[in-house]
């Protein structure tokens, strides 16, 4: 049996860790408190969870079980499920074939297909391998290595097996058709947006636009967009039907911007992605008689498409501990949302965004987690129609604790506030969910405040006074 001093010394440390956790839970108390009768908040929802990651004790909860909009923290549930369902090797494929035949003077009777696997990274600037050059490259290597000198038929981009619905239900107008608002495709490229070089003129004034990088001569530009007064920041919103070939950008562009950039989602990424393999085979001197199209133009023409019979070349993603990192990083929805899809594509069902929700869902019910409390529509939080409570938030986070693949995940995530942890910000919605170490003791936590009035600075410097209680 343990002697008197053992029992003591037990007796000390455990009155020690309860007077801890009673001491960090009255301060977050406190924070919260003040947080919530904020005049910012007087409409507000709000709420916080915190949990000890290794216990999973609930150290503080406020409203926990509150459902609200999540804004990009949302893309952490994505994440974490994706490490679990697709492992953090996964990679996407996509290949260059024909069909038809190549005769013996080098012609090919058919047609050249880029098939889409659905990669989001296809001819993006992040990675060295999935560049445009490099891919470019790739392909007419292949296409030499094969003797193709002229092509009879078409160059088509297949973007088929992610479906035909590119916008999840619950995104807002005023978002679609900006490079953040870029929609899902079976055949990405350069993650489905491009850039239009603006010149500011007098404030009130047209804003001229100068040119679109690269070149889109299949794209028109209809602008009402004005020069701004200085410190009024980038107010411009490009829309663009999809399927369209004409953008219409609005709103205003600071006189005193130097970006002079704005960055817009691409109708048809994968009409594009034919199109430069078209132009680069002509610039080399290898012939086409045929155009540049993509399934989803050819389908909206009710124009039968092709198949590929045989397989030039495969060009493999970087791993989704790598596609992972960049979307929490930089937030890209496009990543987060072309995720969710392939989710819904790896367990047999239809290719849709609501499919790709149910799997999230299915995944965390088994685990507990009840449906009601991860309410989502889409897989990036872009909608302001996605509730989740922070109970949810944090509870998924502390099940990535342990997992093999949590390094990968934690290295994604930003620093904010001297904090690692993901930021979520859209309309009147501001939410962090992350991890953090005080005086040793590992935490995660969630904390989200949906219909704020006033500044947004204002209120995230408010939660960060919050959050300031967990270092």
């Amino acid at each position: 049996m343990p002697d008197k001093r053992s029992i003591l010394f037990l007796a000390l440390f455990f009155i020690n860790v309860n007077v801890r956790a009673q001491s960090l839970n009255q301060k977050l108390e406190r924070a919260f408190n003040r947080l919530e009768q904020d005049t910012q908040c007087k409409y507000a929802s709000v709420s916080l969870t915190v949990l000890d990651t290794k216990t999973g004790q609930t150290i503080f909860a406020a409203h926990p079980n509150m459902g609200l909009a999540t804004a990009s923290t949302l893309k952490t549930i994505t994440s974490i499920t994706a490490f679990n369902l697709l492992g953090k090797d996964f990679q996407y494929q996509t290949t260059l074939g024909y069909n038809g035949s190549i005769t013996a003077d080098g012609t090919l009777k058919g047609d050249l297909i880029i098939k889409g696997g659905g990669d989001p990274t296809l001819g993006s600037w992040r990675y060295d391998s999935t560049k445009e050059n490099t891919v470019l490259k790739i392909w007419v290597e292949a296409i030499r290595k094969a003797g193709i000198k002229n092509i009879e038929g078409q160059i088509i981009g297949d973007d088929t097996v992610f479906g035909t619905q590119k916008i999840p239900d619950g995104w807002i107008w005023q978002d679609v058709g900006n490079y953040y608002g870029a929609g899902t495709s079976g055949l990405c490229w350069r993650e489905n947006q491009f850039d239009v070089k603006l010149q500011q003129t007098q404030v009130g004034s047209p804003v001229k636009i100068l040119r679109m990088v690269p070149a889109m001569p299949f794209l028109e530009i209809s602008s009402e967009l004005q020069t701004g007064g200085s410190n009024s920041g980038d107010r411009a919103y490009a829309y663009l039907p999809l399927l369209s070939n004409k953008i219409f950008l609005r709103g205003t562009y600071g006189s005193d911007l130097a970006k002079r950039t704005i960055s817009v989602a691409m109708p048809d990424p994968a009409y594009d992605a034919a199109l430069r393999l078209a132009d680069t085979l002509k610039q080399l001197g290898i012939g086409l008689e045929g155009s540049a199209a993509s399934t989803s133009g050819l389908m909206a023409a009710q124009k039968p498409f092709p198949a590929a019979t045989q397989i030039l070349a495969n060009v493999a993603s970087p791993k989704l501990s790598e596609i992972i990192y960049w979307l929490n990083k930089k937030s890209i929805n496009l990543y987060a949302e072309q995720i969710l899809k392939t989710l819904a594509w790896k367990s047999g069902e239809p290719v849709t965004t609501l499919n790709g929700v149910s799997v999230i869902q299915n995944f965390w019910k088994a685990k507990g987690i009840d449906p009601n409390a991860l309410n989502i529509v889409d897989g990036s939080g872009l909608s302001p129609g996605d509730r989740v409570t922070t109970s949810t938030l944090a509870h998924i986070l502390l099940s990535a604790k342990n997992e093999s693949w949590f390094p990968d995940f934690f290295k994604s995530l930003p620093i904010y506030n001297n904090m690692t942890m993901k930021s979520g910000t859209i309309s009147d919605v501001v939410a962090y969910a992350g991890y953090q170490t005080k005086n040793g003791r590992a935490l995660c936590f969630s904390i989200i405040v949906n219909n704020y009035n006033g500044s947004t600075t204002a209120i995230r410097a408010k939660l960060f006074k919050v959050l300031d209680e967990l270092k």
